[in-house]
């Protein structure tokens, strides 16, 4: 799955929906989610060229090769034969002009009341050195660390599923890397907010997936002074760009915000479609 998205991205570039680091780090960020999937992988001479991946009840993520779209149309019959939701829900970039016409040729309607998603680029050849607060220091995770860093992510994200188990699992998926893993250090030797690198050497382009803060340390210019040392680490791993995924709707505005501070600019959205069954 990782292999295909690398591909696409090398033909289409952020146009693509995916980045390798957000298969990694949906599939082992919670442990025992298996149960909730389904996954189908297309290949034709050994290689991936789609792969459809069901969470049930009813919602599909999917990535077929740029040039093979006529794949979509087997991506949804398939998901449309084994979801289990009255239901079903399938997003995608708005870009995906062939993916979009087979979802509306297939009787999906868009839904404009669903939260949407901002995607998010900037160039890495020009990022201003951060300035955390006094006392505060930036770093990445080390030995001896998993635990501090499963519980600002548990802190930032509460109520959430990642756990000490989960955390070493991303930890041993490829493309993880201890050194784009970035925090920041409170006084007292927690840490206090963090931003999770994932770097595609191939395409030479980093994703921030995911960032926080833990809730006693907001509103202090870490999230933006860990971000800025997470961007400077990528360009000195060899990256080029870096993206992020996050929400763009009214309801919840404030991480556009924030990634737009450290130089981000929105380029596209995500566009959900809906049909009941």
């Amino acid at each position: 799955m990782q292999r295909l998205v690398q591909d696409a991205w090398a033909l289409v570039g952020p146009q693509n929906n995916w980045h390798v680091g957000d298969v990694a780090w949906q599939t082992t960020q919670h442990v025992g989610r298996e149960p909730e999937w389904r996954r189908q992988l297309w290949e034709e001479d050994g290689r991936v060229v789609a792969y459809g991946w069901l969470r049930l009840p009813g919602t599909l993520d999917w990535q077929v090769d740029p040039r093979r779209p006529e794949l979509v149309d087997d991506v949804l019959a398939w998901f449309e034969g084994e979801a289990q939701g009255e239901t079903l829900e399938a997003s995608t970039i708005a870009h995906d002009a062939a993916g979009i016409e087979s979802l509306r040729a297939r009787g999906y309607e868009e839904m404009h009341d669903e939260p949407w998603y901002a995607f998010l680029e900037r160039a890495l050849d020009d990022v201003p050195e951060p300035e955390p607060p006094d006392g505060y220091t930036l770093r990445t995770v080390g030995d001896g660390d998993l635990e501090a860093r499963v519980a600002v992510h548990r802190a930032a994200f509460h109520p959430s599923r990642v756990t000490t188990e989960s955390y070493a699992n991303v930890m041993r998926t490829w493309p993880y890397r201890a050194d784009l893993d970035c925090v920041a250090e409170a006084p007292d030797g927690s840490f206090a907010a963090y931003t999770l690198c994932w770097y595609d050497d191939e395409n030479r382009v980093g994703e921030l997936e995911p960032v926080g803060t833990h809730p006693d340390h907001r509103r202090r210019g870490l999230a933006r002074s860990v971000n800025l040392d997470a961007l400077r680490r990528l360009r000195a791993a060899g990256a080029e760009r870096a993206i992020v995924l996050c929400r763009g709707d009214d309801e919840y505005p404030a991480a556009s915000l924030l990634y737009e501070s450290v130089g981000f600019r929105q380029h596209s959205r995500s566009v959900t479609f809906g049909k009941r069954v």
